[in-house]
């Protein structure tokens, strides 16, 4: 049953129930779970009857589902370390931001309030963006006004309105870091 030596209605019941439960167990080997298993050797069997009439013979079966179960499942494991990798990374970040989060909460001194409001302190960090920077900034979060309303009134491209915002939350985070977290409160 091995080798389909020419063309012959090829018994594709008789191949899926003599090999199935073999392909699974080898796949699963290396994917590790049995549901992605078996939906690999449903892909490869799928695939193999869809190929039916192109297939080049003679045709030794049980090397051709080796092989396509074997790419299949290298081909699932990159997926998987891929996705893991960002998980991985996504994670990182994360626990940075947190970190970040709680340190900037922690050492926040709050006895400096007293010494200069909320307002003079954001007020100066707003003062020192760059001009065009600081207009589309006053634009969008003081004066409420939309992305597109300051694109047009100052005759640029929203794009432009989007990257000057950029810019000034990059620079307003970093003059305002022992301020973030009433940063953040007076902004939003």
């Amino acid at each position: 049953m091995g080798m389909i030596q020419e063309k012959q209605p090829v018994d594709f019941e008789q191949i899926y129930i003599a090999y199935f439960s073999k392909m699974k167990h080898f796949a699963k080997e290396y994917v590790l779970s049995d549901e992605d298993a078996e939906n690999i050797v449903q892909d490869v069997f799928g695939e193999l009857w869809e190929r039916k009439e192109i297939l080049e013979l003679p045709i030794n079966i049980i090397a051709y589902l080796f092989t396509a179960i074997k790419n299949r499942c290298v081909d699932f494991l990159r997926r998987k370390i891929l996705i893991k990798d960002i998980e991985d990374k996504l994670q990182e970040e994360y626990r940075l931001t947190l970190q970040a989060k709680y340190y900037s909460l922690e050492y926040l001194d709050l006895d400096i309030l007293e010494e200069e409001s909320i307002e003079q302190i954001l007020s100066k960090a707003i003062d020192a963006l760059p001009e065009k920077c600081r207009e589309i900034f006053i634009k969008n979060k003081i004066e409420g006004k939309k992305q597109k309303e300051i694109a047009a009134e100052l005759n640029i491209s929203i794009n432009t309105v989007e990257t000057q915002m950029g810019i000034a939350y990059k620079k307003l985070k970093t003059e305002l870091k022992d301020y973030f977290p009433l940063f953040l409160f007076l902004l939003y």
